[in-house]
C-alpha cells in the first residue's frame, strides 16, 4: 500500500522526567542538542498512576520557556480524577502549552480503583469538553496490537474511539516490522480514520534492556534481528553501529512509503537519534 504524503512531515522526540540532578543535566543537554534539528515538538512521559507528574510539568515548562520548540506533556488518566485533570490542563494553559499526548496509562500493581477515567477516549473527550480546541491532542496507536487487547479488531475499535473523541494525531508504539505499520494504517483508512499516524522509532543501543522493555510493552523484535543482536555479545560498539544501520533503514523505508513523520524514543540520549537523522539527510526537512 501507499500512504498519501502530507505537505509537512512531523518530527518529534520523546523524553522521560529524570529523578536526579545528574539526570536533569543530561536531559537538558539532550533536548538542547536535539532542538538544533528544529523538530515540531518534544514530548515528555508521565509515570504510571501519575508517579512522575510533577517532573513532567517541570520539564515541559522548562522546554517551553527556554526554546522555540513546542513541549507536549503526556497525560495519563488512570488513577486520576476529573478535577485533578482539569487542574493540570489549566496549569498547562497558563504555561502556554498547546499540545498534549493523551493516554490511558498503565495500571500500577496493587491498584484496585482505576479512577474516574477508564480509557483514553474518555480523557480525550474530557480535554475537548474542558478546553475546546486549545490543545493539539496526540494519542497512542499499536501496529502490533496493544498487549492487553483481546483482538486486533477490538484494538482498532479502541483507536477509532479515540479519534472520534477528538484526537488530532497519533504516535505508534515502536516496532521493527515496516509491514505491521503499513497494514495498521491501511486498516485505519478502511475505517475512515485519516489523522496522521506517526511511527514511533526506538534506536537500538542495548539489547538486554530493549528485549526486556519490548516484552513488557508488546513490541516484537523480529527473530532475525534478535539473533543478530544476541550475536554481538559484549561488543556494545558493534551492536550500536549495527542498530543504527537497521533503524536508519527502517526509517528510510517508512518515509519512502509516505509515513507522515517520525517520533523518536530517545531515552534522554541525543546522539543515536542525531546519527539516524543525519544518515537520513533530514537536516533541512523539519524546517
Amino acid at each position: 500500500m501507499n500512504i498519501p504524503e502530507s505537505d509537512t512531515r512531523i518530527f518529534s522526540f520523546e523524553f522521560f522526567p529524570p529523578r536526579t540532578p545528574e539526570g536533569k543535566g543530561n536531559l537538558r543537554t539532550a533536548w538542547q542538542r536535539l532542538s538544533q534539528l528544529n523538530p515540531h515538538f518534544f514530548s515528555v512521559t508521565f509515570g504510571a498512576g501519575g508517579s512522575t507528574q510533577s517532573g513532567t510539568a517541570e520539564v515541559v515548562i522548562e522546554i517551553q520557556r527556554d526554546s522555540d520548540i513546542q513541549a507536549a506533556p503526556h497525560l495519563s488518566c488512570i488513577g486520576s480524577t476529573r478535577q485533578r485533570i482539569q487542574e493540570i490542563l489549566q496549569h498547562y494553559i497558563s504555561a502556554g502549552i498547546r499540545r498534549v499526548v493523551a493516554l490511558r496509562g498503565d495500571i500500577p500493581a496493587g491498584m484496585e480503583e482505576v479512577g474516574e477515567f477508564r480509557y483514553a477516549n474518555e480523557l480525550v473527550e474530557f480535554i475537548r469538553t474542558e478546553t475546546g480546541d486549545h490543545f493539539h491532542i496526540e494519542v497512542a496507536a499499536y501496529p502490533e496490537v496493544h498487549p492487553t487487547a483481546p483482538s486486533t479488531e477490538a484494538d482498532l475499535e479502541n483507536f477509532h474511539r479515540k479519534v472520534q473523541a477528538g484526537a488530532n494525531g497519533a504516535i505508534t508504539q515502536y516496532f521493527y516490522n515496516r509491514d505491521a505499520y503499513l497494514r495498521f494504517v491501511e486498516s485505519c483508512q478502511r475505517m475512515g480514520i485519516h489523522i496522521p499516524i506517526v511511527p514511533g522509532i526506538m534506536p537500538i543501543t542495548n539489547y538486554t534492556s530493549l528485549a526486556r522493555f519490548s516484552h513488557q510493552c508488546g513490541a516484537e523484535i523480529p527473530r532475525w534481528l534478535a539473533k543478530r543482536l544476541e550475536g554481538f555479545g559484549d561488543d556494545l560498539a558493534g551492536l550500536q553501529a549495527f542498530g543504527i544501520d537497521v533503524v536508519t533503514d527502517l526509517c528510510r523505508q517508512l518515509l519512502e512509503a509516505g509515513a507522515p513523520g517520525l517520533h523518536f524514543y530517545v531515552l534522554n540520549r541525543a546522539q543515536p537519534a542525531i546519527t539516524i537523522w543525519e544518515n537520513l539527510g533530514l537536516s533541512e526537512s523539519a524546517e
